[in-house]
């Protein structure tokens, strides 16, 4: 063939280039080339050993190229090869079924080639297959192995899940515990509180009752003082009573002053009289004297008169004042004694009330203990 049909054989194949080179690999299609004598060793070499060409698709593109140089011969023997070992790809770049007629190499090597080659090819098969029993094999037991662990994993799975189940059981659990807990330290919380206020209320209520406690003493002395006052003013009074009685009588004053007024009626009758019947040698200077002792006489009745009439006036208003002391403290001594009296109820209350805390407090005490 020219070198136009060589071109043009390979030209067609340049559209699925890179589908081949995706898909064949050289190690497989390299024994039948070698048979048909379209690649010698040195192109094996090239191909399988240059460092340059370690990834496959390379391999195949040298292979390719290599082949090209060989013409319409190497494509033929390439199209073979894909025949034998990639029938699929052979018909998607031919459009034909494969006929497996190997022509090409029956042409160059003769039908022992083609049958060494294919005994070759079969006792790579038969290896194929005994290194896939041997695969199977080990893949069964290691399959095997696999089913035992899995029934062991399904065996630790419900185990898992046994304790999954008991795990979110003391999940709920602790859930639980710990919303009691903390309605717990909320309820001690508010007893804490209650406590507080019990122990404030408490405080204040022995303070109250401190106060209290002072107040009636208090009260207590300011009675005691009042009933001494009211002792000693009674003591003024009965004494003032006891000069009263010792002094004249109303009726005797009365008749002392009848009586003054008769003497002073008398009395100026007597000097009327007098000085009728002095002798007419009796004036002059000795009529005078006797004038004024009678005067002098007089005014001693009166100053001995209103003396008495002055006691009088002022035991009468010392008596009043007493009665009026007495009467104020009496009335003292009333609201006193009404004060201690309400001072004691109040006591006596707050007395059971701090009781019935200190009661509930010991309660609380105890219910917290337990």
């Amino acid at each position: 063939m020219s070198e136009d049909e060589d071109e043009e054989c390979w030209n067609k194949l340049d559209s699925f280039r890179v589908k081949l080179i995706s898909i064949i690999d050289p190690n497989r299609i390299t024994p039948y080339l070698r048979q048909c004598r379209v690649l010698n060793s040195d192109d094996e070499e090239k191909v399988f050993n240059d460092p340059s060409l370690v990834i496959r698709k390379r391999k195949v593109g040298m292979l390719l190229d290599i082949l090209q140089k060989t013409g319409c011969k190497g494509y033929i023997a390439f199209l073979e090869s894909l025949e034998l070992y990639y029938p699929h790809l052979y018909m998607k770049v031919t459009g034909k079924e494969p006929s497996r007629v190997f022509s090409m190499i029956i042409e160059s090597a003769g039908e022992s080639s083609l049958t060494q080659l294919l005994m070759n090819e079969m006792l790579k098969l038969q290896q194929t297959i005994q290194e896939e029993r041997l695969r199977y094999r080990d893949l069964h037991a290691v399959v095997q192995e696999k089913d035992d662990v899995i029934r062991q994993m399904l065996v630790k799975d419900s185990e898992l899940k046994k304790h999954q189940e008991r795990v979110l059981k003391m999940k709920e659990d602790v859930d639980n515990l710990n919303k009691d807990l903390k309605k717990c330290k909320d309820e001690n919380y508010d007893l804490a509180m209650k406590y507080a206020r019990q122990s404030d209320e408490r405080n204040s209520a022995l303070m109250k009752n401190r106060e209290l406690q002072l107040e009636i003493e208090r009260l207590k002395h300011y009675l005691m003082k009042a009933e001494d006052d009211c002792k000693l003013e009674r003591k003024q009074t009965m004494k003032l009573k006891n000069v009263i009685e010792k002094q004249p009588s109303q009726d005797v004053i009365y008749e002392l002053q009848r009586e003054n007024e008769l003497l002073k009626a008398r009395l100026q009758e007597l000097e009327n009289t007098s000085v009728q019947n002095l002798p007419k040698d009796m004036t002059g200077e000795k009529t005078k004297l006797y004038i004024k002792d009678l005067e002098k006489d007089r005014r001693e009745a009166l100053e001995q008169h209103q003396e008495l009439v002055n006691n009088f006036y002022t035991l009468k208003m010392s008596l009043k004042q007493a009665e009026d002391l007495r009467d104020k403290y009496l009335e003292e001594k009333e609201v006193l004694d009404l004060q201690c009296t309400t001072l004691k109820k109040d006591s006596t209350m707050y007395k059971e009330r701090i009781e019935a805390i200190l009661q509930q407090l010991e309660e609380v005490c105890y219910e917290r203990n337990v």
